[in-house]
């Protein structure tokens, strides 16, 4: 009885100073790949969408109308720069965001093509929420800006319009993120300009390296 009761006492301390080990477990971080709690998506690594399919990109002159422009063809790469234990916020650098004019098409009054959309001052930094929401934002002492260049049946003109950040949500039913109205006023440009922009756009899905990236 002694016996057993030394043995015990042993297996009981053996197992008071054993160090823990966790069971091997999904990431934890706030973006993955693959699911939600799948792998990690590593820094340094390459994000990229396009346009959801069947949708547009819109800068329309007021927020519930539309008037302005359209496109069907767009897409944004971004790096990851932080992607810390979720919940959390990632961070991201947006190298580019690029609209192909050919697919552009404006029902301005007088307006008769798109030549180009620009987006400058690149790069933003995209600040990504456990919770769904997205704040993209550019340098210190910058602003995001938007060259929209159009022909005219007085012929090309080009409008420039600026925002100080813009607010998104991300999805993981279809792994999107989304920009609803998004203003920007008009800086520069003649009177055929509308004085305000309102953005809208879906792009999905997001990928790292063709698997598709998860908010956790």
């Amino acid at each position: 009885m002694r016996t057993r009761t030394a043995l015990t006492l042993v297996g009981s301390v053996a197992a008071l100073t054993l160090p823990f080990i966790a069971p091997a477990s999904a990431a934890d971080t706030v973006l993955t790949t693959g699911s939600l709690g799948g792998t990690a998506v590593a820094v340094g690594d390459v994000l990229t969408a396009p346009l959801a399919s069947g949708t547009s990109a819109t800068l329309y002159s007021s927020a519930t109308g539309t008037s302005g422009i359209k496109c069907t063809t767009s897409q944004f790469t971004a790096t990851v720069t932080d992607n810390p234990t979720a919940p959390g916020t990632a961070t991201e650098s947006v190298s580019g965001q690029s609209f192909d004019s050919s697919s552009c098409t404006s029902n301005v009054l007088g307006v008769t093509g798109v030549t180009s959309i620009t987006v400058d001052n690149l790069p933003y930094t995209t600040a990504a929420v456990s919770d769904g929401t997205l704040t993209v934002t550019p340098a210190a002492g910058s602003t995001i800006q938007t060259t929209v260049k159009l022909t005219t049946l007085l012929g090309s003109i080009t409008c420039v319009y600026q925002a100080p950040s813009l607010t998104g949500t991300s999805s993981n039913t279809d792994t999107s993120i989304n920009f609803t109205s998004q203003a920007f006023t008009k800086t520069s440009g003649s009177s055929l300009c509308f004085s305000a922009g309102y953005f809208t756009a879906k792009y999905a899905p997001v990928t790292d390296n063709g698997a598709a990236v998860y908010t956790n």
